[in-house]
């Protein structure tokens, strides 16, 4: 577990460093992913399998559906474009480490309580009922239909689809693109 440790805490600081020094939207979305996944192993190293797990899980959906979005909308093919991340440079490293210097020294410098009573039986099911209490349902509900409007969203957004540019069989001769200027033949 030490090794691990040490393997996926440099990782999550890393990744997390490049996504405001690498060039472009794409580099950036994975950069930020592996991040949020060291992390996530991390989490699951301090015994929280079900947190850890939804950390891992709700990025990768997070960062798909933000890499979809930026095929679908952005000018540039597929966020790979050379874009700078932030635009105040020094304030934004200053603020950034500065953060991390303070977490770093509360971490280190404070007294961690000691544990009062047993752990919950079911560890998975207390911390939801901790977070959501009544409410799980209505979140689960909540969840659903979010993920069918983003859906119903995109469908209704784009006029045509992937083959109506080279026809059903994508052996068109030349491609049926009302827009110009795009990628083809």
């Amino acid at each position: 577990m030490t090794v691990l440790f040490w393997v996926l805490a440099p990782a999550a600081l890393v990744f997390g460093f490049g996504v405001f020094r690498l060039g472009s939207m794409a580099q950036v979305t994975f950069a930020l992913l592996a991040s949020f996944l060291a992390v996530a192993g991390l989490v699951l190293l301090l015994g929280l399998g079900y947190l850890g797990t939804v950390i891992a899980l709700m990025m990768v959906i997070e960062m798909v559906i933000m890499v979809v979005f930026m095929i679908m909308y952005m000018m540039n093919p597929a966020g790979l474009m050379p874009m700078a991340m932030y635009h105040n440079k020094p304030g934004a490293m200053s603020i950034s480490v500065g953060t991390f210097v303070l977490l770093a020294a509360g971490i280190l410098l404070m007294d961690w309580p000691a544990r009062a009573g047993a752990p919950a039986p079911n560890l998975t099911f207390a911390l939801g009922r901790s977070l959501m209490g009544e409410q799980m349902l209505t979140m689960m509900t909540l969840g659903i239909t979010l993920f069918a409007t983003i859906v119903a969203t995109v469908v209704l957004a784009t006029g045509r689809g992937r083959y109506d540019r080279l026809g059903d069989e994508l052996d068109v001769a030349t491609a049926d693109d009302p827009l110009g200027g795009g990628v083809g033949r």
